[in-house]
């Protein structure tokens, strides 16, 4: 049995947490914020992301928490017309061998902690943000904003985007700013007209913005995400915003958007920021996992299912690994290298999907809408195919 200290109690940093206990280790997360909690709105869940939730034992818990969606629908946000559709049920489901969901990220995040909760192996600390750490040939010391220091035979770096480990690890510096600022609300259903309560993740495409919206909190809540290529560049996180500013950041949006956008409340800002992707970060007995190792713009929908899938294999590459084991950091570098080509990959694909899909103007948004209008319902399967089917 070996004892793993987790740098971040997050979704990614909880998942490994579980899927290291769930092998026959401790485990022991170092979060920041005093009490365990997860912030924002909606998050969407791929079938990937439930072969790995069902992995780590809690798929039942957060199933019963989502939305099960019944499809995808591309709509042009200026003049109201649906360019393309994806079905998520029947075919789809029999496909890739799980649904299409959309959670609040709250709902997903209780579903881990409460498994952590409830295994013996697994002990969480907060308050003990790591700082640094040490390594030598027998394990690694990492200390804490406190002062405090903790040892352990494997060090995972699931601290986030900014992540201290990371900086340490890699040192490649901060992350790159975007110039697109996001805006979130959620709304109650009931205020939502009953023509528009659709169960379907919306997507209204106009030149240089986008608007989201979908159903979470088991259909209860309405999620609403408002993008704009605005050009911003310093990072921001969770600034509140007036309402009548966020709706007249999108003033081409079409009658039908614009009445939900009209309807959102508690607005709060983000400048959306991701990283280069690297080939390695694991040095010896640390590596990292989720937004530390492969942050990623939201475009594919993917940052979630990553770290989730990134937890799954590091447990599954970890059984049976003992404390004084040579090869235990050859264990973390086959981690990385199965994990490096597909978060790249996705990392890079949430780039352009932002550019050529969700934001083009012009000539570029009539080839787009060309382009997804000839595409079969097979042929839009067999696209997300890559990502949705899960890593193998």
């Amino acid at each position: 049995m070996a004892n793993i200290l987790i740098a971040g109690g997050g979704i990614g940093g909880l998942a490994a947490a579980l899927s290291v206990a769930r092998q026959g280790h401790r485990a022991t997360v170092l979060e920041r914020s005093d009490v365990f909690g997860e912030v924002g709105a909606g998050i969407q869940l791929g079938p990937n992301a439930f072969r790995a939730l069902d992995g780590l034992g809690v798929g039942t818990a957060v199933r019963a928490r989502a939305v099960l969606i019944d499809e995808l629908q591309f709509m042009d946000g200026t003049t109201g017309e649906r360019i393309a559709r994806m079905p998520l049920t029947g075919a789809y489901r029999e496909r890739f061998g799980n649904p299409y969901a959309v959670v609040h990220r709250g709902d997903l995040y209780q579903a881990l902690l409460d498994a952590c909760r409830a295994h013996p192996a697994v002990t969480l600390l907060g308050g003990q943000f790591v700082v640094r750490y040490e390594q030598d040939a027998a394990g690694v010391t990492v200390v804490t904003c406190t002062g405090r220091t903790f040892r352990g035979d494997v060090l995972v770096g699931a601290d986030g985007i900014r992540s201290a480990v990371r900086r340490q690890l890699v040192g490649d510096g901060d992350p790159r700013v975007s110039g697109h600022t996001i805006y979130r609300s959620v709304i109650p259903m009931d205020q939502v007209p009953e023509e528009l309560r659709w169960n379907s993740v919306t997507l209204w495409a106009g030149p240089k913005w986008h608007f989201v919206h979908y159903p979470i909190a088991g259909g209860k809540c309405l999620n609403l995400a408002a993008t704009r290529d605005d050009a911003a560049s310093e990072a921001v996180a969770g600034l509140p915003v007036p309402a009548e500013a966020v709706v007249g950041e999108f003033p081409e949006l079409g009658h039908a958007a614009r009445r939900l956008l009209e309807l959102g409340r508690g607005w709060r800002a983000w400048v959306l920021c991701d990283r280069d992707p690297v080939a390695d970060w694991t040095d010896g007995r640390v590596t990292l996992l989720g937004d530390a190792a492969h942050p990623m713009l939201q475009y594919a929908a993917q940052g979630a299912c990553m770290a989730l899938e990134d937890a799954v294999l590091l447990g599954e590459l970890l059984r049976g690994a003992e404390p004084d084991e040579p090869a235990l950091g050859r264990r973390l570098e086959k981690y990385n290298a199965g994990r490096c080509e597909r978060t790249a990959r996705t990392q890079l694909v949430a780039r352009e999907m932002g550019k050529q899909l969700y934001h083009p103007a012009g000539d570029a948004a009539r080839a787009r809408n060309r382009m997804l209008c000839s595409l079969t319902t097979d042929e839009l399967y067999d696209k997300v195919a890559w990502l949705h089917a899960g890593a193998h």
